[in-house]
């Protein structure tokens, strides 16, 4: 690229995507549903058939493509909050209407991110690329920009191949790939899901969850603009690295580009959990993959649909759909202060006080859970076994340790630490049941917070029996039949602290 004046010159193909990266101080324009403007789709044949139509031909190349930016004090200002939601993945307008009272509602009364804006990390809607308007309707009240990345659910499945996988995507919201500079920060935004085309019957072909080459040759030339001491925050559609673990194939190709970038931080969805992994967390999982420790925190976003809107309805007509790992539907936000950076989750229609899922794990839940899902595998024949208490024990279970307070902490991390008290006694440390110590993965009903997991089980949603975030401690053996509350504090890798009570009872 050759710069005087303003002017560029870039290698052209007769199918590429130009953008630019907006430097901090500046503002792309934004269209009139608050998606940002900064790219220009080159394609002149225009797609091949496509059922949502993919990109019109645009015909020979203009004599010069030109960005237009703004001042902006907005985007100069150091600190930050920067929204990052993903995975609202709508499957049909009922579901629209659905996220429209979620968080779309949230951040359109939120008027901390004009400078930042949204990010919408993928699976923006579910399949159906006729949704892509709907759903940008549901943020086109955001007091900031939006943009986007694309996931699995927002591709082209009857292209061929990778080729035109996204061209719909193009269409209705611009690059797929980018970067951007708010405060002291360098945004990137990655497209990690490689489609294999669609098969000879018409159905979809899948994918693969990795990094082009293409991509990782401009990461790296992208970065050498960037001060190797700069937040830089690598977003892709599914994470590099989750708590089960490696996600992106060539996860190791792109750790070795950021090595020389300690404060990059990777955020992913696609998953519909909840996580918090820190740079120095180590799984066997991931060391069976060649990744033998986290060189940089991963983050994973929760998702605005929660485990794609199942279950009953709550008191707002939206359903609970809790995620596998007992979260609860919601939208990530990361925030900067120069070159400080912190995080936090807020759950739907909740404020950040919303920290946790609390439940009692008994035997006799643990029990019912396992006969349900053996009902499930037997082709729910005859009644299903009827749900067990959350909020009970019996005083045998209690007094033999067999029953235990199962606290999932959104903000949970290996840094953080979770206690509780019983009836004001001396609070006691629990026991977090993922360390991220080089163990492999705790699953089992043994590992599950049981409010969630017991309606995902009703509700045939995801059930991981297994969470990054979930800690337990044994009830005290001494508690008499009756009425008890446990007051639960925890204290995040910030030293923010977050408490909430439960209430349960001792059966005789």
């Amino acid at each position: 690229m050759k710069r005087e004046q303003g002017r560029y010159e870039l290698p052209a193909t007769d199918n590429f995507t130009a953008f630019i990266t907006q430097p901090a101080g500046w503002q792309v324009p934004v269209d009139e549903q608050k998606v940002a403007q900064f790219s220009y789709n080159h394609l002149p044949e225009g797609s091949p058939e496509l059922r949502f139509g993919g990109l019109k031909p645009t015909g020979d190349l203009p004599a010069a493509v030109n960005f237009p930016l703004a001042k902006s004090a907005a985007t100069a200002d150091p600190r930050q909050s920067c929204p990052i939601a993903s995975d609202t993945q709508t499957y049909d307008m009922e579901e629209v209407g659905y996220a429209s009272r979620g968080v779309p509602a949230d951040l359109a009364a939120r008027d901390d991110y004009a400078g930042c804006g949204i990010l919408l990390l993928g699976d923006n809607v579910g399949d159906d690329l006729s949704l892509n308007q709907p759903v940008k309707d549901l943020y086109a009240d955001a007091n900031g920009p939006v943009r986007a990345i694309p996931g699995n659910h927002d591709m082209d499945f009857d292209a061929a191949d990778a080729t035109h996988s996204v061209d719909t995507y193009r269409r209705d919201f611009g690059a797929p790939y980018y970067s951007y500079e708010v405060g002291d920060t360098h945004f990137v935004g990655l497209f990690n899901i490689v489609y294999n085309g669609q098969k000879a019957d018409g159905s979809n072909g899948g994918y693969a969850e990795a990094l082009t080459q293409e991509q990782l040759d401009w990461l790296r030339n992208d970065l050498q603009h960037v001060e190797r001491q700069k937040n830089i925050v690598v977003a892709a559609h599914a994470p590099i690295v989750d708590y089960r673990g490696v996600t992106t194939d060539n996860a190791s190709a792109l750790y070795e580009i950021l090595a020389d970038y300690p404060n990059a931080v990777t955020v992913g969805g696609h998953t519909h959990t909840l996580e918090h992994l820190l740079a120095g967390d180590s799984r066997q999982e991931w060391i069976d993959a060649g990744i033998p420790e986290l060189t940089h925190d991963q983050l994973v976003a929760g998702a605005v649909s929660g485990s794609w809107y199942s279950g009953e309805l709550n008191e707002n007509g939206v359903p609970y759909s809790y995620t596998s790992d007992a979260a609860e539907p919601g939208v990530l936000t990361i925030e900067f202060d120069g070159h400080e950076r912190s995080e936090y989750y807020t759950v739907r229609n909740e404020s950040a006080d919303r920290q946790f899922l609390t439940g009692i794990n008994s035997p006799a839940w643990r029990e019912w859970a396992e006969a349900y899902q053996q009902w499930k595998d037997d082709g729910e024949q005859g009644e299903a076994p009827a749900p067990v208490a959350t909020d009970s024990a019996s005083t045998a279970d209690v007094s033999t340790g067999a029953a235990w307070l199962a606290a999932s902490f959104f903000g949970g991390s290996t840094d953080a630490s979770v206690r509780v008290s019983v009836d004001g006694g001396e609070p006691v440390a629990a026991e977090h049941t993922q360390p991220a110590a080089g163990e492999a993965l705790n699953v089992g009903w043994e590992y599950t917070e049981t409010v969630s997991g017991t309606h995902n089980l009703i509700a045939d949603a995801a059930l991981g029996r297994s969470s990054s975030h979930l800690w337990r401690i044994a009830l005290p053996s001494d508690l008499e039949p009756g009425e008890h509350t446990a007051r639960v504090s925890a204290t995040d890798r910030y030293g923010r602290e977050h408490r909430t009570s439960f209430a349960f009872t001792v059966t005789g």
